[in-house]
This record gives C-alpha cells, structure tokens and sequence, in this order.
C-alpha cells in the first residue's frame, strides 16, 4: 500500500514538474514571438520606406523567427507529454523534431538571403544602380541588434535551465538575427556615409549576413540530427558510465553499452557480469545501486535498463 502511494506521489511530482517547465518555455517563447512580430513589421516597413535590400533580408529573417517560436510551442506542448502506452520513453524526440525543424528553417532563410545579395551584387557589377538606402532603415537596423541581442541572452538562460534544446536553438536564432542586423547596419551605414558609389555595400552585407546564418543552422542541425538517427551519448559519459559500474564491488565487464539521447532525457542500457552463486536480492540491489548512481551523475530522469549475466569461469568453458 505504501508503496502505490510513494509511485503516485512520484508520478505527480514528476508531471508538476513537467508542466512548469512547458509553461516557462511558453512564457519565453511567447515574449520572443511578440517582439518578432513588433521587429518584422518595423524592418519590413524601413526595408521598403529606406529602400534598403539588407533591411528587407533582415525582417524576412524575423518572420522565419515568429514562425520557429510557433514550432517550438507547438512541439514543446506535445514534447512534455508524460509517457503513456504508446510511448514508453515519453515524447521526448518531438522536442528534438522541432529543433531540426528550426535548423531548416533557418539554413533556407539563410540560402535565400544569400541567392538575393548576389543577385544585386551581380547587377552592380554589370553597371547597373542600386539606390542608397535611408536613414531610417539603419535606425531599424539599430534598434535590432539591441533587442534581439538581449532575447538572445534571456532565451538561451531559460533553454538551459530547462534544458531544452529547442529553447537554445530559438535563443541562436535571435542571436543570429542580432548578427544578421550588425551586418544590416554595417552595409546600410557605409552606403549612406560613402556616397552613392558604395551603395553595393547594402547587398554585400546581406550576403555575410546570409553566411552567419547558415552557420548558426549547421551548428543548430548537427546535434538534432544526431539525436535523430540514434548517435550515441559522448564517450566521456559513457567512460564514466563504465566507470561507475566497475566501482560496484562484485560487478564486472561491463558490455553491450548502449546509450542515446530522447529529448532532454537520456537512455542508457548495459550488460554486466555477477557471480552466479549470489542470491537474486543481491543482484537486484547491485543493479539498483548502479543505476542510482548513474542517474546522479547523468541526470535523474535518465532511462536505465541492466542487464545481469553469470561470471563465466574456465571450468565450465
């Protein structure tokens, strides 16, 4: 009877947690999707007002943001989900889905930026006039770098607090719009103090602008792709893994490790050998101090399934 009650005041404390970490991520999330509607409309209309292509490229860059804080609210929701009959190990990797989600985005906003400057560079190039941008839309450009610098600090804190992946990879995207508005500015401001001969800077700094953020979209896609196709955890975890399990009197040869990331969870499944004589309490106490003192080092909700085998001796070989 005790027992039934220590499992269900477990479970709820475990689902209490998991609520106020998805209302948090809401709460971060949705202050970064209003001040991206605010930044998108404000750079489109000193895009189009101060005729500025790299103002233009900046605010289509805060769209593609309004659109990931929509696709990390949307995943996250599903993400926190407890485990049920369907998913033993949570829904976990839908965190992980949105994360790649956002690294496409990302990468094709970056893609397209780049395709727009070049093609402006190349016009340039054959004679042809681009306009000087206005003051106005190096004021946006100002304004920017700003804001989405301090959501980029405020985002990627609660990301790892919470240990969210699609929470830090949102905060990159704000960083990535705070580089993108540094170029914006710096191209804007050199065609305005230079003269209408430099007005090709304009383009210019939209295309390392689109280089940054294809970066930051590889940098963002590597970890989540990983996940995704199994990679395992990093060898000095599962070192230590090894290590933990050696350090258990009677417990050897630790094999068949296999480790892997759902969500921001981890999972973790071993073999390890036991004298055969011992009783079945004291392989089950073995393993379960282990596991304890896996789960201390790696994360308490980690997932963690041994595996006990006989020691072979020569004898019976």
């Amino acid at each position: 009877m005790n027992n039934k009650n220590n499992v269900g005041a477990d479970g709820s404390t475990e689902l209490m947690d998991s609520r106020l970490r998805e209302r948090r991520i809401y709460k971060v999330t949705l202050y970064g999707a209003i001040a991206n509607v605010l930044l998108c409309v404000a750079k489109l209309i000193a895009g189009v007002i101060g005729r500025s292509s790299a103002m233009i490229a900046d605010g289509v860059h805060s769209l593609s943001d309004l659109i990931t804080d929509i696709v990390v609210i949307a995943f996250v929701r599903i993400s926190s989900k407890p485990q049920d009959r369907g998913h033993e190990y949570g829904h976990g990797k839908y965190e992980t889905l949105a994360t790649t989600i956002i690294g496409l985005m990302l990468l094709f906003v970056g893609l397209g930026i780049m395709w727009n400057s070049l093609t402006q560079i190349w016009a340039c190039i054959q004679g042809e006039h681009i306009k000087s941008p206005d003051w106005i839309a190096l004021w946006a450009a100002l304004l920017s770098i700003v804001v989405k610098e301090y959501l980029f600090q405020y985002t990627r804190r609660a990301g790892r607090q919470l240990n969210s992946q699609a929470v830090i990879a949102n905060a990159w995207h704000h960083r990535s719009d705070a580089l993108s508005s540094i170029g914006t500015t710096i191209g804007i401001g050199g065609a305005l103090l230079l003269g209408e001969h430099w007005t090709v800077l304009d383009p210019i700094a939209a295309f390392i602008v689109s280089l940054l953020i294809i970066h930051a979209s590889i940098e963002q896609l590597r970890p989540s792709l990983g996940e995704l196709v199994e990679k395992s955890l990093p060898e000095e975890v599962e070192d230590e893994i090894r290590r933990i399990i050696l350090s258990c009197p009677g417990v050897t040869d630790p094999h068949n490790l296999r480790t892997r990331k759902i969500g921001n969870r981890k999972s973790v499944d071993v073999h390890v050998r036991m004298d055969g004589d011992i009783s079945l309490n004291e392989a089950h106490d073995k393993t379960k101090d282990i596991e304890h003192h896996i789960k201390n080092a790696i994360g308490q909700d980690t997932f963690v399934m041994i595996h006990v085998e006989p020691i072979k001796h020569p004898e019976c070989q």
